[in-house]
């Protein structure tokens, strides 16, 4: 990882408009941490006393139901601020943080986050963007849960992957296919199926180890071999009639 200085924070979009004086206040008032793949960061419902800032590494999101029901939210990659919504309404983590990779973390205080807000309007205009985008992000979410096959949801996954991570071509994996098919709403054997077809029809390779750098080393990939196609697949398909014909 590279050297930890208040220079990293920089490349946090939480606090790139912040001055020179702002970071490293910011720096020297929050508390460095390391996690192993498999640690949890934090806990859903634990109290958010602190903003977690992820200079490098990977990170997933889940939560769990009253029901019993995992539910997964995404990766993230650093450089990134996470959970930011838990330290306004005081309420708990809002999911599980489990470390993918090797992650480098500083805690800020919630305290010297919400000074922050109140005397930096860039700051206070990101986290309402923030906050806009994922209302909109949970309710398309919940139209895709609704309305797409699995097929369609995994299809716009990949891409989505593939423009955030796969400057080789490849998408790291949430986890496993239990993690994925959590991300998507369906069952393993479901998610399984979808991306058996997607390998028959030559739109993506077999599942891989990781490799390389970057936010997805060491984690099992798939290679987009067409996105082109990939794309297509991201609608619903026509349904057929007894004969084969479209409907």
């Amino acid at each position: 990882m590279p050297p930890a200085d208040w220079r990293r924070l920089r490349d946090v979009p939480l606090f790139a408009a912040l001055p020179e004086p702002g970071l490293r206040r910011l720096w020297d008032t929050s508390v460095p941490r390391a996690y192993s793949p498999g640690e949890i960061l934090r806990a859903q419902g634990s109290p958010a006393d602190h903003l977690l800032v992820l200079l490098d590494g990977t990170v997933s999101a889940s939560a769990t139901t009253a029901g019993g029901r995992v539910l997964r939210f995404g990766t993230w990659d650093g450089p990134c601020a996470l959970d930011k919504v838990a330290l306004l309404d005081g309420a708990g983590h809002t999911a599980t943080f489990t470390a993918l990779t090797p992650c480098a973390v500083r805690a800020v205080p919630r305290a010297r986050f919400t000074t922050l807000l109140d005397d930096s309007a860039a700051v206070r205009a990101h986290v309402f963007r923030l906050l806009a985008a994922q209302a909109r992000a949970q309710q398309e979410r919940l139209t895709d849960t609704v309305t797409l096959p699995c097929e369609a949801r995994l299809a716009a996954w990949l891409l989505d992957g593939l423009s955030r991570h796969g400057s080789d071509g490849h998408v790291p994996l949430p986890g496993g296919q239990r993690e994925l098919a959590d991300l998507l709403g369906v069952t393993r054997v479901t998610v399984n199926r979808a991306l058996s077809r997607l390998r028959r029809d030559g739109l993506i390779g077999p599942t891989e180890n990781g490799g390389g750098s970057g936010g997805g080393s060491g984690r099992r990939r798939i290679r987009v071999l067409a996105p082109e196609l990939l794309a297509l697949r991201t609608a619903p398909r026509p349904a057929a009639d007894g004969h084969g014909r479209t409907v």
